[in-house]
């Protein structure tokens, strides 16, 4: 249900206090006065330095008193239908004479054509108010509410724009405040005069500043291509055959929105680089969440970090939402001492990932499946669970020439692939990238490229994770074998390792 139509609902099933989380002030002022319009309700607007504003006989009343702002209610006329916009109010309903006065009202209200709006950038709820106050979500402006305010500027300024420019612009600004699109477009504006394609970037730049302020989410640089992964040959079908499923095309066979992927297996084994790699395959902008930054120190603040970061996610779809290490966020979630905020946050996201319909591909990682929630793995999460086991020696190759294309594209004819994925069993991807890494360096020390021997002499000084953590390892691979999840990769070893140590070539 859109924002104005709970909103009428609500007015009209006389709910007393109404509490909107936005950091949109004013569009969400604007909106609710124009719902007050066409429902002949007045609007009184308070808040702490100003006091009721807009009513030339109620001027300044309540001015640095919420106590009064709420006594201020009382004295109007029963009959007189009306909507009251506290601003800022979460700060004071700790207050017990507040807290008791809004439960007073609460009572009154609701025989009453009045209700009460608490207008706060947060979400801030005592406890002994859960059972007054009810939360509307007042989401982020939707495609139609860009494309107006931008054709408005146009206006403004007597431009005009192609419409597939006008389209590309309106997709950059999904996401952004409207006070926000504002700003960047009178920049773009102030910069040239009119609204040009390389305004975008202008756009973007906003848009990364905005996810930085979450501190919740990270605007994430992807560079990486499909190809830079060495080997996973089932995993990059299965995304090669997904890569228009975003389109309108889509759509109209009946498609659904891809749901995402869960990345199970041995770490340093490339599922951060496919996040990244599907980013930018399917050219949609890669968001990284840092579940640990979802848990806050107030009460009801880990709530109100885990439905930000949801409703920013789908305000920039399409994009890639990437979820790393999401085993350690949620290991023993159901035992922590912490009132059930880790519980609570959790079946949150988890009821997203079942019930989302806008396109957000959630592209999940874990290394230890032991402590996954079980929930987690439940069908309709993801559309699909791969495990991204160790490389066999074909695989290695493959990592060892993507490397080396990147280090020495001109001199790889100079280095024996299958020598080195031959003499380097149950290397990790990352573990080969320190290799290479560390041959560099020996010869740089003796003024001369790196060659063969350099880098099989590297290889000999790391132990790889296959033998220092072989015991879960082993797990990992007797969960995939037994049809847990799809083998990322396209080769049968997987069985074969069961049946032999971690260690010797393959």
């Amino acid at each position: 249900m859109a924002f104005r139509e709970e909103f009428e609902l609500l007015l009209r099933a006389r709910y007393p206090i109404l509490y909107i989380p936005t950091r949109e002030e004013e569009r969400l002022e604007t909106t609710i006065k124009d719902i007050g319009n066409r429902t002949n309700r007045a609007i009184y607007i308070w808040d702490f330095v100003d006091g009721y504003s807009g009513n030339p006989n109620d001027a300044n009343a309540g001015r640095r008193n919420p106590l009064q702002a709420l006594e201020f209610i009382e004295k109007l006329p029963a009959a007189a239908p009306a909507i009251f916009i506290l601003r800022d109010f979460h700060r004071f309903l700790e207050d017990i004479s507040i807290s008791r006065k809004l439960r007073n009202l609460s009572r009154l209200l609701k025989s009453q054509p009045k209700n009460l709006v608490i207008l706060s950038p947060q979400l801030n709820i005592p406890e002994d108010l859960t059972d007054v106050l009810t939360i509307i979500e007042f989401p982020l402006p939707t495609p139609t509410d860009i494309k107006t305010e931008v054709e408005r500027l146009l206006t403004a300024t007597s431009a005009t724009l192609e419409p597939r420019l006008l389209d590309e612009i309106v997709s950059s600004c999904q996401g952004l405040s409207l006070e926000r699109i504002r700003r960047v477009l009178a920049k773009a504006i102030a910069t040239h005069g009119k609204i040009e394609a390389d305004d975008i970037e202008l756009i973007l730049e906003e848009k990364r500043q905005t996810i930085r302020q979450t501190q919740i989410l990270e605007f994430y640089p992807a560079t990486e291509k499909i190809t830079d992964i060495g080997g996973l040959d089932n995993l990059k079908d299965w995304l090669l055959r997904r890569g228009s499923a975003f389109s309108e095309k889509a759509r109209q066979y009946g498609i659904p929105h891809p749901r995402g992927l869960l990345l199970v297996g041995i770490q340093g084994t490339g599922k951060s680089l496919t996040a990244k790699a599907i980013a930018h395959h399917w050219h949609l902008p890669l968001l990284r969440l840092d579940v640990g930054r979802l848990f806050g120190g107030l009460v009801g603040e880990s709530e109100s970090r885990t439905r930000a970061f949801i409703q920013t996610a789908e305000a920039l779809a399409p994009c890639v939402l990437w979820v790393d290490e999401i085993d350690k966020a949620f290991a023993g979630f159901d035992t922590k001492g912490d009132g059930g905020t880790t519980s609570r946050v959790f079946g949150t996201f988890i009821t997203w990932l079942a019930e989302k319909t806008s396109p957000v591909f959630v592209v999940a990682t874990a290394n230890n499946i032991q402590s996954l929630p079980a929930e987690i793995l439940r069908k309709g999460r993801f559309d699909e669970i791969f495990f991204v086991g160790l490389p066999n020696s074909e695989e290695r190759r493959a990592i060892f020439g993507v490397h080396l294309s990147r280090l020495r594209p001109h001199n790889l004819k100079n280095y024996d692939l299958d020598r080195l994925a031959y003499e380097t069993p149950d290397f990790s991807g990352a573990e080969i990238e320190q290799a290479l890494i560390e041959a560099m360096h020996i010869g740089f020390s003796q003024n001369r490229d790196f060659n063969n021997d350099d880098i099989l002499e590297a290889a000999s000084q790391i132990i790889p994770l296959a033998r220092t953590a072989s015991e879960q390892i082993q797990f990992l691979q007797n969960w995939a074998a037994a049809g847990k999840a799809r083998l990322a990769s396209r080769h049968n070893s997987l069985l074969g390792r069961l049946q032999t140590p971690l260690t010797g070539p393959d």
